[in-house]
């Protein structure tokens, strides 16, 4: 009996390769059912990704207004009183419980 399957024992194993590599590549974590988990997590970082970039660019521009050659008094008295906990006279201040 086992010499008769003998012959099929190649094709058997070729077949059982195939198969294995074709279940991977439809459903492993590159696989073409994956496709659209891929997409969602695109959408989500290109939007992380635009909401970083606003965020630098936000962050240099008031970098940039801090600068020695474009000092803005303004934005110099906010960061100064909010660093150092001072208030202007003139100011109304809330204060509110942590």
């Amino acid at each position: 009996m086992l010499a008769r399957l003998r012959p099929y024992l190649p094709t058997a194993a070729l077949a059982f390769l195939i198969f294995y590599f074709a279940f991977h590549a439809f459903t492993g974590d590159q696989g073409l059912l994956s496709s659209s988990k891929r997409d969602e997590t695109l959408v989500q970082k290109t939007k992380e990704l635009a909401a970083l970039q606003a965020q630098r660019n936000d962050l240099e521009a008031r970098a940039k207004l801090l600068r020695d050659t474009s000092l803005s008094a303004d934005l110099l008295e906010e960061r100064a009183r909010s660093l150092l906990g001072f208030a202007d006279p003139r100011d109304y201040v809330i204060r509110l419980k942590p």
